[in-house]
């Protein structure tokens, strides 16, 4: 049969795989053709690995021999350039690991080749994951397919851009404040982060620890749900894993959903705001009941973010000193040698949230900034908790737009700050660790064309089984 990769998701590719529609090496082709038309003009992948079709064809056979065959045996995924793959390149989008090769698989991608996935490259992103559109990689701006003159969101904007340009099934990314959801929305896929704990992020070149989780992106909601189901659960090599949690959630059919209408009176565009109340009222058509929520602390979720990440990103970042492993610029002593290479190997954002988060650690500024920042992380918890207690009439799921505008012009947010707010709605569910999805709810007009734009659907601790039932029941 005629492949069409925009009609298939990852669903209904292993059933043709299964049946014999078509086999991987021609599914893995059509996304190389795909790639070779368009990634040169979008510039999605940083890099195509050269084992694809032998990937290929050894997942034909295992489907052939019906040889332990996954919904992902033979599917082609996309890997973010921070997650480590034995023998490849992972630089992280920084000139500082251009030539770096992971020395061995991060337990999602062990997971992923246990699957039988075809992994077709590793995808742009925002150095070292600081960033809400992708134009900070040291490797060229990644353009949104949807419209090129327009950024496909960040850091994961290249693992959201090979999905809607048909250049995979679906793709991994890492989340730290929306770093999946928000490029999701962007482009008009599906895009979800976890539980923190979840999913392991061993393998994951850390940004902030203690927000990262590496989330899907896909077509569909089942599809999210496959790629979660083969990437979780507990690894010991993760300080921060749970325990795989075995016992059946009581699944409603019919859902109360909080809406937080207080966090939105500013700062987002009508339109985008006009096609929120639209899918509020197209969730109570499917029987759902809508209530409005207090969260008190919400407000400060950007300030807090905004003073955890980069404390964490510069404790994290300062093992790249050109001694250990990465380019190396010497310097006339030792500090010479840290300077030098930090100077060439880092870029401007990078440099910012370094010196912004070595400011608030350091002595006289750690209790002002840092330890205030984790005493509001607290009461913004509290406030969650709280909002999804069912003892005292709590909701079982919480939506805001996924972000406060479609895709913006590259080039247009010259200034830092804002930039940051792209990340409003999408910073609570790391501040907090619950998990939150993107899901597309229609699109807005700019300059004359159709941009995506998403709506995020999140629930209390443990509790992704209420967002994938509500997320089908939405998208359906």
């Amino acid at each position: 049969m005629e492949i069409d990769l925009s009609k298939l998701d990852i669903k209904k590719a292993h059933e043709h795989l299964v049946n014999g529609d078509f086999t991987a090496v021609e599914l893995a082709e059509k996304c190389l053709e795909n790639i070779k038309e368009k990634n040169e003009e979008i510039n999605a992948y940083l890099e195509i690995y050269d084992d694809v079709l032998e990937q290929a064809k050894k997942a034909d056979e295992r489907i052939k021999n019906k040889d332990n065959v996954t919904e992902l045996t033979g599917i082609p995924i996309a890997l973010k350039d921070n997650i480590l793959n034995e023998g490849r390149t992972v630089s992280a989008g920084s000139k500082i690991l251009e030539n770096y090769k992971g020395t061995y698989d991060a337990t999602i991608v062990k997971k992923l080749k246990d699957a039988g996935v075809v992994l077709i490259g590793r995808t742009n992103m925002d150095e070292f994951a600081m960033g809400a559109s992708t134009e900070n990689s040291a490797f060229g701006i990644t353009k949104n397919p949807h419209d090129i003159t327009r950024v496909p969101g960040g850091s994961s904007g290249g693992s959201a851009a090979v999905v809607a340009m048909d250049g995979a099934l679906g793709s991994l990314g890492s989340d730290t404040g929306g770093s999946v959801r928000q490029p999701a929305s962007f482009c008009g896929a599906f895009g979800f982060k976890s539980t923190y704990g979840t999913v392991s992020r061993h393998g994951l070149i850390a940004m902030g620890s203690s927000l990262d989780q590496i989330g899907p992106i896909g077509k569909s909601v089942s599809d999210i749900e496959i790629l979660f189901d083969v990437i979780k659960g507990y690894d010991k090599m993760d300080s921060t894993s749970l325990p795989d949690v075995t016992e059946k959630k009581k699944k409603n059919d019919k859902l109360t959903i909080g809406i937080p209408r207080h966090f939105m009176k500013e700062g987002i565009d009508e339109d985008v705001l006009e096609n929120f109340n639209q899918s509020v009222e197209k969730l109570k058509s499917l029987g759902h009941e809508v209530k409005d929520i207090e969260l008190p602390n919400i407000k400060y979720s950007l300030a807090v973010y905004y003073v955890i990440m980069p404390a964490e990103a510069s404790s994290n970042l300062s093992r790249f000193d050109g001694v250990k492993y990465g380019l190396r610029k010497d310097g006339e002593d030792l500090l010479g040698d840290y300077l030098e290479t930090r100077e060439v190997g880092f870029g401007a954002e990078v440099k910012r949230r370094v010196i912004l988060g070595t400011h608030v650690l350091s002595s006289g500024y750690y209790d002002a900034y840092y330890n205030k920042a984790n005493i509001v992380r607290g009461l913004i918890k509290s406030d969650f908790d709280k909002a999804f207690d069912p003892s005292a009439d709590g909701v079982d799921v919480i939506i805001t737009p996924t972000s406060p505008t479609p895709a913006f012009k590259i080039g247009e947010k010259k200034d830092p700050l804002s930039m940051y707010l792209s990340d409003i709605f999408t910073t609570p569910a790391n501040v907090t660790g619950i998990p939150a999805l993107s899901v597309p709810s229609g699109v807005v007009q700019r300059d004359g064309k159709d941009l995506p734009v998403g709506l995020q659907i999140m629930a209390n601790h443990g509790r992704e089984d209420i967002i994938f039932s509500i997320g089908k029941d939405f998208s359906n």
